[in-house]
């Protein structure tokens, strides 16, 4: 059945071939479907391909253990999103839930008993680019770019934000064979998200006080908005495993951490503004200022609107350690990865991305109004409503470790 399904869709979608891309037609200067990624995938291939790197077909989970190795993507990572919002979405259900891991520019998607595994990356001057590999045992596995398939669903014309192609976070409430109870209740999701409106369709796993949450949590089929307020959510809470729930055997972790969780959507928001700045930066048809451009990027990269929490955040894994670990550190010792979960998610709250290849391969311009709005904002000269979540301390030690951690802010 599987396989039929799948038949049936790469049919559908080799017709869609023979047209030229929207982003192709309305940002020429990007060349999206033509231009070769320059990214973690394509290096790994040219790895593969030179004899430098062999992917391990391992049951029952196929590449998938060994392309994390490859990738140094760390298990920890692992989120389970059991809400049909994938092509493969006839294999997921709350028993069998997808399984994402990722890194700063990769994402890595698994589901049971499925032909192939789904990768995407944050590649430079292109943004989010999409990947499938062939879950059969290949002496040389070759990863093969979709430029319409993962499109149908990432494609933002269709939803919101500039018409670029991006990553999604989204959180609805499903019913019990994971496909959503309405439509009307689902929504993209980023820091700035209310904790009671996150994570409908995911499981979760970690404690977060008496801030409730949509994970863990299904209602019946056929439910309106109203019906919705009936759900014991207190029954999804604070939950440290999935025992009760599914068999997590098959997969590589037996968690879905809040704390990765909450890290991804900051990731997702901050890398889609990147992609969107980046394109419209560089098109020759923009009429819109620096300022309109950049600075919507310049407050998510501030968490200038992020949700508060009200009651501090443990997860459930080692992913905090792991991800803190990443660094890189000032001599202090302060790195812009290190966690609060008090009041907020960040202890000093400045995105990690800045490192990025993405964020460095922003246009020159771009990236000198950037810098000059952060110095601003961190030497004290704006003290707008924005950034009033910034203490004087707040400002000082993040000035100081982009200073002594990003060459080019200190020479800006």
């Amino acid at each position: 059945m599987a396989v039929n399904a799948w038949t049936v869709t790469f049919a559908l979608v080799a017709a869609s071939t023979l047209a030229q891309l929207r982003y192709d037609k309305e940002f020429p200067e990007i060349g999206y479907a033509s231009s070769a990624p320059r990214d973690a995938i394509a290096r790994l291939q040219q790895r593969i391909d030179a004899g430098e790197a062999q992917l391990k077909f391992e049951a029952p989970n196929g590449y998938l253990a060994s392309i994390l190795r490859e990738l140094d993507i760390d298990v920890d990572s692992q989120i389970l999103v059991f809400s049909k919002t994938s092509f493969q979405k006839g294999l997921i259900a709350p028993e069998t839930p997808r399984a994402i891991y990722f890194k700063d520019d990769v994402y890595v998607a698994w589901v049971q008993e499925s032909p192939s595994l789904e990768i995407s990356t944050m590649a430079p001057e292109l943004g989010a680019v999409f990947y499938t590999l062939d879950q059969a045992q290949n002496v040389r596995p070759a990863f093969e770019r979709q430029t319409f398939l993962c499109l149908r669903c990432h494609d933002s014309y269709s939803l919101t934000g500039g018409g670029v192609p991006r990553h999604i976070m989204g959180s609805g409430l499903p019913d019990a064979s994971g496909r959503a109870a309405y439509h009307e209740g689902w929504y993209l999701t980023t820091e700035e998200t209310p904790i009671d409106k996150r994570w409908g369709g995911f499981y979760v796993t970690g404690t977060h006080g008496s801030q409730p949450h949509l994970g863990n949590v299904f209602v019946k089929a056929g439910s309106g908005p109203g019906e919705a307020a009936s759900v014991d959510f207190a029954s999804g809470a604070n939950r440290t495993d999935l025992s009760e729930l599914i068999d997590t055997g098959p997969y590589l972790g037996d968690h879905s951490d809040i704390l990765a969780l909450m890290v991804i959507e900051h990731q997702i928001n901050v890398q889609n503004l990147i992609t969107r700045v980046s394109w419209q930066a560089r098109s020759a048809s923009t009429s819109k200022s620096m300022q309109e451009i950049a600075e919507p990027l310049v407050e998510a990269m501030l968490f200038a609107h992020e949700a508060e929490l009200r009651a501090p955040i443990a997860g459930s894994s080692n992913f905090a350690e792991t991800f803190v670990e990443k660094g890189p550190r000032d001599p202090k010792g302060r790195s812009l990865r290190e966690l609060d979960l008090a009041t907020r998610l960040f202890l000093y709250p400045c995105s990690y991305l800045i490192y990025s290849e993405a964020f460095d391969a922003l246009p020159g311009e771009v990236k000198t109004y950037i810098y000059e709005r952060f110095r601003k904002v961190l030497g004290g000269e704006d003290t707008s409503e924005n950034f009033a979540h910034l203490s004087e301390a707040d400002r000082a030690a993040i000035l100081e470790i982009l200073t002594a951690t990003k060459t080019a802010f200190g020479k800006h």
